[in-house]
């Protein structure tokens, strides 16, 4: 018993301490870069050995990598986003305006999440070739998730029959898309609740019957 016990307690500081490393990483890469970021930048600002960081992410790459994952889920659970529950309940609702709405508020918490990382995540693809090669181009994880979407919502009662399945997911992936949350949100200073407001209420007329 005592064996399983100190086997949690050491997992749960392993896990722990991850989470303190991506937090550390996460606050170097917005505030100078994640080429001007070293690993003894983050091993400092976590308070642990750089071996641990080696150890727990094999190099800053991989850390960049499992940053990106973790802010885009919210946790370090390793569940897809389609597998989530905020997604799940969407699909789940039983009219087109209702899923529209319920999609539309699981991406404003994704993409509050994911703003801040944005744009240092795209000097760095664009930047290193080595980081670039983690996103290969092309089919975008995110139209996926859009594409899912615009299959289930565009069946439903409500759905406009004008519109194809192809042209809900384009239009999906265009307005639901971190560009245009950070033009809105952190450039003209709009609230996260006027952009799902707005957001909503310009997909409900483009793919819902009014």
């Amino acid at each position: 018993m005592s064996d399983v016990k100190g086997s949690g307690l050491r997992s749960q500081k392993a896990r722990q301490t991850r989470q303190r490393i991506l937090a550390a990483a996460r606050e170097l890469f917005v505030e100078r870069g994640y080429g001007a970021t070293n690993l003894q930048d983050v091993a400092a600002a976590a308070q642990v050995a750089v071996q641990t960081i080696y150890f727990a992410f094999g190099n800053k790459r991989t850390l960049l990598k499992e940053l990106v994952d973790v802010t885009v889920a919210g946790d370090d659970e390793p569940v897809a986003t389609m597998d989530r529950e905020w997604f799940r309940a969407a699909m789940a609702a039983g009219t087109a305006q209702e899923q529209l709405r319920a999609h539309v508020d699981g991406t404003a918490v994704v993409l509050d999440r994911v703003a801040p990382i944005i744009r240092m995540l795209d000097a760095a693809v664009a930047t290193d070739a080595e980081v670039a090669a983690i996103w290969p181009r092309g089919v975008d994880p995110r139209y996926v998730v859009h594409e899912a979407a615009a299959t289930s919502l565009m069946s439903k009662p409500g759905a406009r029959t004008d519109v194809s399945v192809a042209q809900a997911a384009d239009v999906l992936y265009a307005l639901l898309g971190p560009e245009l949350y950070l033009l809105l949100v952190r450039e003209r200073g709009w609230s996260p609740q006027r952009w799902a407001e707005w957001s909503f209420a310009t997909l409900s007329a483009q793919l819902c019957v009014t």
